[in-house]
């Protein structure tokens, strides 16, 4: 595959930051009427299934069914991003898409550098693409 096809490390940061913003649009109602508002500024110390349900399992669930259905996020989408399978090119299994998720853990717990190696591999992949057998690319 040619390089230049490759979603690079900033362009990869810029989707990140819009999914991010989105994200937050899309949890802070619902923090807010489930728990109220002073949770959004002084969240409590003790851990609930609630904050389990919405903090993680619902941003989970959106993210990975977009990858599922779209091949993308809605930031990589507006960055004209596509995740494919590193070796055929095509769409990835639905299970490659959960251990791409579970990845971004193991690619942030060591000060992100999992994340930061976008910049430095030859095929832009992070250890969540590498664990998943992923690829980011520009699409059409």
């Amino acid at each position: 595959m040619d390089r230049s096809r490759y979603g690079g490390f900033w362009i990869r940061v810029g989707a990140a930051l819009i999914d991010s913003v989105l994200m937050v649009l899309l949890l802070a109602p619902l923090l807010s009427l489930f728990f109220g508002t002073e949770y959004l500024i002084t969240p409590p110390v003790q851990f609930s299934l609630g904050d389990l349900l919405l903090n993680y399992l619902l941003p989970a669930v959106v993210v990975i069914l977009f990858w599922i259905y779209r091949s993308a996020t809605p930031g990589k989408m507006l960055l004209k991003l596509k995740i494919v399978d590193a070796k055929t090119g095509g769409q990835p299994r639905t299970g490659q898409l959960i251990v791409r998720y579970l990845g971004y853990y193991v690619s942030t717990l060591p000060l992100m550098l999992g994340l930061f190696w976008v910049g430095w591999d030859a095929r832009k992949q992070g250890w969540h693409d590498k664990l998943a057998g992923t690829l980011v690319v520009r699409s059409q």
